[in-house]
């Protein structure tokens, strides 16, 4: 049993109709569309846990905004990372929106995406959302003007591998080890295997980004030679994995593109989701 496992048994008891309920949406959004069982457990943790502090704090789950109350205490008092948030809040909307198809709720309001809170004291070298709507914006423009095949081809690769950092976080070396195997397109989740045999799974909530990635798949074959290495995701114009260097050579080339002048890495755009959420938060207060 694990240390999850342990705490729900030790000071939290479902009633049957509510555990029934979380069975049903896990076989239904889970088991039935063929993703794993890491993916079952890691879905009944996160709504269990909602499912304790509720009951703590007296909440009903039917209750206005009573998931964003529980999002908040996770980013202000468990100091959760974006990352974890963000996978927290879609498992949380997927949830809310079956009990409302099961008439188990009247009604669904729609749970607002929490702003983020940095998790690094240094921020100074953090994309602003200015800075990061620019460098994807000479991204884009980039490929719209190449007039080669291959060339277009490596900048969707470029595209592909900067989005998934600056949407869900991925660290660079998790990137290099992504096998195109990993991917699955049918539901748009993405194995990720981490540091210390550390496994999570992302979904890529961007339509465009699921399309972006279906497409370099596709264009992968170009890439590939007799060799080892066809199964890695991202292959360089020689067909080998990319090196860590490579990938912050690419960064570096939109980054002067974009007329960022200040020295950041692909860890910085990595990190900027927290900050252009709060700053595209103001923007429409303004």
């Amino acid at each position: 049993m694990t240390t999850g496992q342990q705490e729900l048994c030790g000071n939290y008891e479902h009633n049957k109709q509510s555990r029934q309920v979380i069975e049903d949406f896990i076989t239904s959004h889970v088991l039935e569309k063929g993703l794993d069982e890491r993916t079952a457990m890691a879905y009944r943790l996160d709504l269990e846990r909602m499912y304790l502090w509720l009951s703590e704090y007296g909440i009903d789950i039917g209750e206005e905004k009573a998931a964003e109350r529980y999002l908040e205490y996770l980013i202000r008092n468990k100091k959760h990372k974006i990352s974890t948030i963000t996978r927290k809040y879609r498992v949380l909307g997927y949830y809310l929106d079956y009990l409302l198809t099961q008439g188990i709720l009247c009604k669904k309001s729609a749970i607002q995406r929490p702003v983020y809170v940095e998790e690094e004291n240094n921020t100074v070298n953090i994309l602003s959302k200015s800075e990061i709507d620019a460098f994807f914006a000479a991204l884009n423009k980039e490929y719209e003007n190449l007039d080669s095949e291959f060339r277009k081809r490596v900048c969707l690769r470029d595209r592909v591998m900067m989005e998934l950092l600056f949407y869900h976080g991925i660290e660079i070396s998790e990137l290099l080890r992504l096998k195109v195997k990993d991917y699955n397109r049918e539901t748009g989740f993405l194995v990720i295997y981490g540091k210390r045999q550390k496994i999570r799974t992302v979904y890529l909530f961007s339509n465009e980004l699921r399309h972006a990635m279906e497409q370099w798949i596709e264009k992968h074959v170009f890439f590939e030679r007799e060799n080892e290495y066809q199964e890695y995701l991202f292959l360089s114009k020689r067909g080998c994995p990319l090196s860590m260097k490579m990938v912050i050579l690419i960064f570096d080339k939109y980054r002067s593109l974009a007329g960022i002048e200040k020295k950041t890495t692909p860890k910085d755009l990595k990190s900027g989701l927290g900050r252009y959420a709060r700053e595209l938060l103001m923007e429409s207060r303004a």
